[in-house]
């Protein structure tokens, strides 16, 4: 177990964002943390990064408190831009190169290649397409154990998500863990193993989904709607 939260809550003003989430997360698998806008998604993620802290609750990282430390092997994508429009994607490189230590610049330049970006291009000039590229080359290209991914696929177009999901399922492996929020079902079922539903900060159900379609033939969306 890579990590573990205990009734875990965080409240603001008043309003609970996170409930009493109880929640574990195995090495080497793909979660899909799944729910409506405004459910919880990213204030869990934020929690588990180290960028907010919990209200109550518990959470153990490889079975000991998250603790600052933790941070450097815990890489966050978050839903917001988080370059300047005047950096190159070169500049984004030696950005996350100056943060983090686990920083790979030459897999960076490697996955940028792929992607079709060029070090010269404008973070100004970059289609949202582009832009969702760029992210998720930064974010992997750090030696994180568990990479917490908020909306990777939201609001591009269809080739850019599968070039995005490409990308995930290469890095994606036994000494890692990948959680991916969205609301996009379709577009993720076929690669991840387990959903975590949310709603109004609590967590649902977890599923594994390959026993889902053995057992009851039911698809993601199938369970979506069920218990959502």
């Amino acid at each position: 177990m890579i990590l573990e939260c205990k009734d875990l809550t965080k409240t603001f003003v008043g309003k609970r964002a996170v409930s009493n989430v109880n929640l574990s997360l195995e090495k080497g698998r793909i979660y899909g943390l799944l729910g409506e806008n405004g459910s919880g998604k990213t204030t869990w993620m934020k929690m588990i990064a180290g960028l907010t802290k919990p209200s109550s609750g518990e959470i153990l990282y490889k079975g000991h408190p998250l603790c600052c430390r933790d941070k450097a092997e815990i890489a966050y994508m978050s839903t917001e831009p988080f370059f300047y429009d005047y950096m190159k994607v070169s500049d984004v490189g030696q950005y996350y190169e100056d943060f983090f230590s686990d920083f790979d610049r030459e897999k960076f330049t490697e996955i940028v290649g792929k992607i079709g970006l060029e070090d010269n291009m404008k973070v100004r000039n970059l289609s949202s397409g582009m832009s969702a590229k760029l992210k998720i080359a930064a974010t992997l290209s750090r030696k994180a154990v568990l990479c917490l991914l908020d909306e990777p696929l939201n609001g591009i177009d269809y080739k850019a998500r599968e070039e995005i999901i490409s990308l995930i399922l290469d890095e994606a492996g036994e000494e890692n863990t990948f959680v991916i929020s969205t609301h996009l079902l379709e577009e993720v079922e076929s690669f991840v193993d387990e959903a975590i539903f949310i709603k109004a900060g609590e967590v649902l159900k977890v599923a594994d989904l390959e026993q889902e379609r053995i057992t009851s033939g039911r698809s993601l969306a199938d369970i979506y709607m069920d218990i959502m």
